[in-house]
């Protein structure tokens, strides 16, 4: 039980992300609400930004900037992984956009943001 928590501790990010796509993923498949659905969806985004940020960062490295005397890559830290966060931020934000003028669309429409109910309502239309 002592190593389990020992290792939780040594990778502590990674742990909270893991927990965090938890938390969001749960709310995403649990709850009937729209809003609390995209906040699910925005909760496991950020796990995910979390991890790939933790997973470049490289201790006792600088940034992948040419500063005299370091010329090797070893002494650099992977650009990669902040360019995909980068982009991923940005990509949640226009999906996060999308899904809330849909959420108010629908909202106009069937005056309710319980998916069941507008379930129902959908159905009782094509009758």
């Amino acid at each position: 039980m002592n190593g389990l928590l020992d290792s939780l501790w040594r990778h502590f990010d990674v742990t909270v992300a893991i927990l965090l796509f938890g938390i969001g993923f749960t709310t995403l498949l649990l709850h009937t609400n729209l809003i609390k659905k995209i906040i699910g969806l925005n909760i496991m985004e950020t796990a995910t930004f979390l991890f790939l940020t933790s997973q470049g960062y490289i201790a006792n490295r600088a940034a992948p900037i040419l500063m005299e005397g370091t010329r090797a890559v070893s002494g650099y830290v992977n650009p990669i992984p902040s360019g995909l966060v980068l982009t991923g931020i940005v990509v949640s934000v226009s999906v996060t956009a999308v899904m809330l003028a849909l959420t108010i669309r629908l909202y106009r429409r069937y005056h309710t943001l319980d998916i069941d109910s507008m379930t129902l309502m959908m159905k009782g239309e094509d009758e």
